[in-house]
């Protein structure tokens, strides 16, 4: 069984979809394509079931060339069934060329079945996408199945000690909690746990390592957005910055702290209290 996930948008968006994509391969026992953007594709690295990417930026008007190119990449194989995120004129008649029977949308009317994605958190609110294949989805318990040589290498990169290591991830810009503070915190922390290993998030290295690097740490403290994401599907302890509690998993050990656009209000003791420092 094949079957087809149609996912507009950035990282962040591609990586709520992984545990919805996990139960659709193993409950189905299907292979998966994924049509996305390129700078996006890599998210999909971190999910061994995906078969095959079709490069596709939805947001970026794409042309008539573009559109008829994708319908050839969606026909050519034998799909079941299509997950679509995207919306608009041009993907429904697309998919209305296709001939996948079961096409789940949140509307259109290329959609054999509509549904009306949940609250909470995203990852989770996917699971109205996967019902109408017979399936149910407990995103929480979705884990990321990291190769072994990247988390070993993640691990060796970590500072000397046998201390806890607390990732920093900051997003950065007008937005973000003050650069001061994130430089202040570590100070902050060791006069209570003194070897305590703190690590700068390599924002800027391949997903896959910023994925290990997430995932060899004990603790994570971050306001970016793919950051977090990573450590809600890695299982990570998490205090997210700027993040509703009703955008996160009802989880031990996930919280968060300070509201978006006013983390320059937020205080050090209210950080410290949420990493069980206070």
């Amino acid at each position: 069984m094949r079957v087809l996930f149609l996912v507009p948008g950035g990282v962040e968006a591609q990586l709520h979809c992984l545990p919805a994509a996990a139960q659709v391969a193993e409950g189905l026992g299907a292979q998966l394509q994924v049509a996305c953007a390129p700078t996006a594709a890599s998210a999909w690295s971190l999910l061994p079931a995906v078969d095959k990417l079709i490069p596709f930026d939805f947001n970026s008007n794409p042309t008539l060339a573009d559109w008829a190119n994708l319908l050839g990449n969606v026909r050519e194989p034998d799909f079941q069934a299509c997950i679509n995120l995207a919306s608009g004129r041009q993907v429904d008649l697309m998919l209305s060329m296709s001939h996948i029977p079961t096409r789940v949308a949140a509307g259109g009317f290329s959609a054999t079945n509509t549904v009306a994605m949940g609250s909470g958190w995203p990852a989770e609110a996917m699971a109205a996408y996967i019902k109408p294949l017979g399936l149910t989805l407990n995103a929480e318990a979705f884990r990321l199945a990291l190769p072994k040589p990247a988390l070993e290498k993640a691990t060796s990169q970590l500072p000397a000690g046998q201390g806890p290591a607390l990732l920093l991830a900051p997003a950065g810009g007008t937005g973000d909690w003050p650069s001061s503070r994130w430089q202040q915190l570590p100070d902050q922390v060791r006069s209570k746990l003194p070897d305590l290993r703190v690590v700068q998030a390599s924002s800027k290295a391949k997903l896959l390592e910023r994925a290990a690097q997430v995932a060899s740490c004990d603790v994570v403290l971050s306001s970016d957005p793919i950051t977090t994401e990573l450590a809600l599907l890695a299982g990570m302890p998490l205090v997210a910055l700027g993040r509703s509690a009703a955008s996160l998993p009802s989880r031990q050990g996930v919280q968060a702290v300070g509201q978006a656009g006013q983390l320059d209000q937020l205080e050090p003791a209210a950080v410290l209290t949420a990493l069980g420092l206070g």
